[in-house]
């Protein structure tokens, strides 16, 4: 009885134990005009004012699971840990304007190397790529010994990544341009498998470029997916996820919101978050979605900002929901995400950014 307990508390240390690393790995955040965070347990996260980087919309940041800063780049520029470019670190064919131009993805059987995705604005003909960060060279600082190989084109702005059911693998999607089809790429110890799994489902990501904008996320179970459809639909989607065939199904729609931009699930997963910006910007909202339920009542504008334009959402390592909001000094936060309708709490002027501002895009990582 005594080796079984010892054992249970074991188990229990590990349960303990994975989230932390998780949210050491996503705790600190590059974006916007040379706005940072820094993320500690349950406090306020720290505005960070080393920051190099200018985007206005995508961005990525690598730390390793103790929290500390390896790397960060907008899709074009890579900067290391001294927040100087990379050795090889320019001219990645991502954007940053870009809804989601880079996310960076480290390799699964090296603590060393990294890929970044990159999607390029407005369907644009450079697509979606990929390019390889070592870490073992310059010193530790980082090089860019391969870049910019095309996987598909042309694409949606769009990116997301999850890990596989197998808990070593990643998934990274997207969505194929002028085309109702998402694009799942497995990423293993022997690298980026170039061959997607395709799912035909759900709206056409079509029209004119700028209709390319938009998110894509990952609920924090790995199960669902959520798009933000710019225009012409102008609406937001979510869909199932097999985490162990990488293919998309079941799609469910809201809409119509003009604009839409940004989506996010609550932690427990229960609820979709979306933005939206009415056309040309200028009715800047927030909506929350209750999945649990199909009644047409499920849809509650939980806030509306003082912002021409709204953009990202992003889960933090705290638990709380941060919405970019468009050169401003403050990022919006939604305090309870997991609660119901105008309870979640959104606070407008949420976290001042120590003097940089926000643009539209908030930093994209592994789910």
């Amino acid at each position: 009885m005594k080796r079984l307990s010892l054992f249970l508390l074991f188990l229990a240390s590990l349960a303990a134990s994975a989230p932390a690393r998780a949210q050491g790995e996503q705790s600190i955040w590059y974006f916007g005009g040379q706005a940072g965070l820094k993320f500690s347990g349950t406090a306020a996260p720290t505005p960070l004012l080393d920051g190099k980087m200018s985007t206005y919309e995508g961005s990525s940041v690598a730390t390793n699971q103790q929290g500390q800063l390896l790397f960060y780049t907008d899709g074009e520029v890579v900067y290391n840990r001294k927040h100087q470019i990379m050795l090889n670190g320019k001219g990645l064919m991502g954007s940053k304007s870009s809804s989601q131009s880079a996310l960076i993805v480290p390799d699964p059987g090296s603590g060393n190397v990294f890929y970044i995705f990159t999607t390029a604005p407005q369907g644009g003909k450079n697509g979606m790529r990929y390019s390889v960060v070592d870490m073992t060279r310059e010193d530790g600082f980082g090089d860019v010994p391969r870049a910019n190989m095309l996987l598909i084109s042309p694409v949606a702005e769009k990116l997301a990544a999850v890990k596989h059911k197998n808990g070593r693998d990643i998934w990274v999607v997207g969505h194929r341009w002028n085309s109702n089809a998402f694009v799942s790429y497995l990423v293993t110890a022997d690298g980026v498998e170039t061959k997607p799994i395709l799912s035909n489902v759900g709206s056409m990501n079509a029209g004119p470029g700028r209709n390319a904008i938009g998110s894509l996320k990952f609920s924090p179970d790995g199960r669902k997916i959520a798009s933000a459809i710019w225009r012409e639909s102008n609406k937001f989607e979510v869909f199932d996820f097999d985490n162990m065939t990488g293919k998309v199904s079941n799609p469910r729609q809201f809409g119509t919101y003009e604009e839409a931009y940004g989506v996010e699930f609550s932690p427990d997963g229960t609820k979709l978050y979306g933005t939206c910006n009415g056309k040309g910007g200028g009715q800047a909202e927030i909506w929350q979605f209750d999945l649990t339920t199909k009644s047409k009542e499920n849809a509650v504008k939980v806030g509306t900002s003082a912002n021409r334009k709204i953009g990202a959402l992003q889960l933090g390592p705290d638990g709380k929901i941060y919405v970019a909001r468009e050169d401003n000094p403050f990022l919006g936060l939604i305090q309870d995400p997991n609660a119901a309708g105008k309870a979640c709490g959104y606070v407008d002027d949420g976290l001042k950014l120590g003097g940089r501002r926000s643009k539209l895009g908030l930093p994209n990582f592994v789910r």
